[in-house]
């Protein structure tokens, strides 16, 4: 099972850390996940995964708390394109973007710490290009891919 850490989910919304041999809460698998720890939620009874249920309870909780990340005219986006043609586009554009961000801030990160021996200038000048080809890159493929979905490709057999 690739050494992840499996969640035990039981009936009463207890949580059950295999590997700790202790109850947790949200709390700790939210730690699980921003110290990068793989893991799997799973219902005691039934075997099914319910991570990506629990992760969303998460976000829930976090939008909740604090200064939301998604905005209601974002999150209203997001709800429209489940059971529309693009759902499976969107999906990857939202992935990639995601996957976007994340390296840029790792090159952002590895940036500032070359910084004491280059000129920041010069280091954010090259990220920033950088970033902007990377951006064009994805949009393009984003729409190839958007305009080559089956609907597309039938009206133009016709």
């Amino acid at each position: 099972m690739e050494d992840k850490r499996i969640i035990k989910k039981y009936p009463n919304r207890r949580l059950y850390d295999t590997e700790e041999s202790k109850y947790i809460t949200l709390e700790d698998i939210k730690k699980l996940v921003l110290n990068n720890k793989e893991f799997i939620v799973k219902d005691v009874k039934s075997e099914e995964d319910l991570t990506r249920t629990i992760l969303l309870q998460i976000i829930t909780e976090q939008e909740d708390d604090g200064e939301p990340l998604f905005t209601t005219q974002a999150l209203s986006h997001i709800i429209r394109f489940y059971g529309d043609s693009v759902q499976s586009v969107a999906g990857d554009y939202i992935q990639k973007s995601i996957d976007l961000f994340v390296t840029q801030q790792k090159q952002m990160q590895d940036q500032l710490q070359s910084a004491v021996t280059t000129n920041p200038i010069t280091a954010m000048s090259e990220l920033t290009e950088q970033n902007l080809e990377m951006w064009k890159t994805m949009q393009e493929n984003f729409f190839k891919t958007a305009t080559n979905t089956p609907f597309s490709s039938k009206k133009e057999k016709e």
